[in-house]
């Protein structure tokens, strides 16, 4: 039998030709996705970082064998640091600043994602020159593979410091005076509108606030909030006083505001710390709440709902902040890029108002 070969202009009635596909390479997502973990968690385990359970690691280590995943080499360069730790850096050293639940709050939220790891969390106030020289000496020494920055005031050192670390930086909240890259914050401005347009809805015309510090952007961000809210209401929007986020604060601060305007008859105020204060004040002045005025605060802490009366006020997802800029950092550590996150607020009406 003789075999007839194909020839140019000759055809063989059942020759085929066939044209392989090149194979996809899996990716990243896909490897997590199999896995049933975060990608940063599936780029920690590929790039053996240490700081990661035992069953997530047996888990990306079974996908990657399923879909043959291959690692990128230069992700694999930016995920292998492994000093063992991370760093929240708070700007401030005001012992009174740990009164506050809300820096608690985040602290549980940043460790809630780190105990899922091997990472220790080291806490670090740096505020004074020796506080900065101490985290800028770690930092350098790359004693730590990551920071989160939160509290940076007006031209705060500490901004340049996370311009010249050579670890991941993300930022809790966003500063006043530059754009970082890399930051979680909550939606402070429309809060804190929200909150003064269910004042004006609620029938007051007479509306003040008692703000934090405006050196921060958590604290002139909430003043612009009420600020827009009274200037499209159009009332007056000036009766202002500062409280420093404190308890304290907003005790002197509503203080001023009775003398300022007797009759006022609301306040927003820019974080429930502050409003606690007020309240004592009002309280010893005589004034009903609400019925002579209402008051809003700003952060939905425990305390807020055993107030005399339970107060309305703005919740941001605390708990959520501290969680995410814990996970924006593992995912720079393992060699992604995310994105800036800002987490929504809302209003919890009680009985303030």
């Amino acid at each position: 039998m003789t075999e007839l070969k194909s020839g140019p202009g000759k055809t063989k009635e059942n020759d085929q030709v066939t044209t392989e596909t090149p194979r996809r390479q899996p990716t990243l997502d896909e490897v997590a996705e199999r896995a049933g973990v975060s990608r940063s968690a599936a780029s920690r385990v590929i790039n053996n970082a240490p700081h990661v359970s035992r069953a997530k690691r047996e888990a990306v280590r079974r996908a990657v064998d399923d879909l043959g995943y291959v690692p990128n080499a230069t992700a694999r360069a930016l995920a292998t640091q492994q000093a063992g730790s991370v760093v929240l850096a708070i700007s401030g050293d005001d012992p009174g600043m740990f009164a506050d639940p809300f820096f608690a709050e985040v602290v549980v939220g940043v460790n809630s994602v780190l105990e899922e790891t091997e990472l220790e969390l080291m806490l670090s106030l740096a505020t004074s020159s020796r506080g900065q020289a101490r985290l800028e000496q770690l930092l350098r020494t790359r004693q730590a593979d990551g920071v989160m920055l939160m509290s940076l005031h007006g031209d705060d050192p500490l901004a340049a410091l996370a311009a010249n670390a050579s670890v991941p930086v993300v930022f809790g909240g966003h500063p006043l005076n530059f754009e970082p890259r890399y930051y979680v914050d909550a939606d402070n401005r429309g809060g804190a509108r929200l909150a003064t347009e269910h004042l004006v809805a609620a029938g007051r015309r007479r509306i003040a606030t008692i703000t934090g510090r405006l050196d921060e952007g958590a604290g002139m961000a909430r003043l612009q909030g009420f600020q827009d809210a009274l200037a499209v209401a159009g009332l007056d929007n000036t009766l202002v006083e500062n409280g420093e986020f404190r308890e304290d604060g907003g005790s002197i601060a509503m203080t001023k505001l009775l003398d300022r305007a007797p009759d006022l008859d609301a306040v927003f105020i820019a974080s429930d710390q502050m409003a606690i204060g007020a309240l004592r004040v009002l309280a010893r002045a005589g004034r009903d709440v609400p019925g002579d005025v209402s008051i809003v605060g700003f952060n939905d802490i425990t305390s807020a709902r055993h107030t005399e009366p339970p107060l309305t006020t703005v919740n941001q997802p605390i708990h959520a902040l501290g969680r995410e800029m814990a996970r924006m950092l593992l995912a720079l550590m393992s060699g992604d890029q995310p994105s800036p996150l800002i987490l929504p607020t809302q209003l919890v009406i009680r009985s303030s108002v």
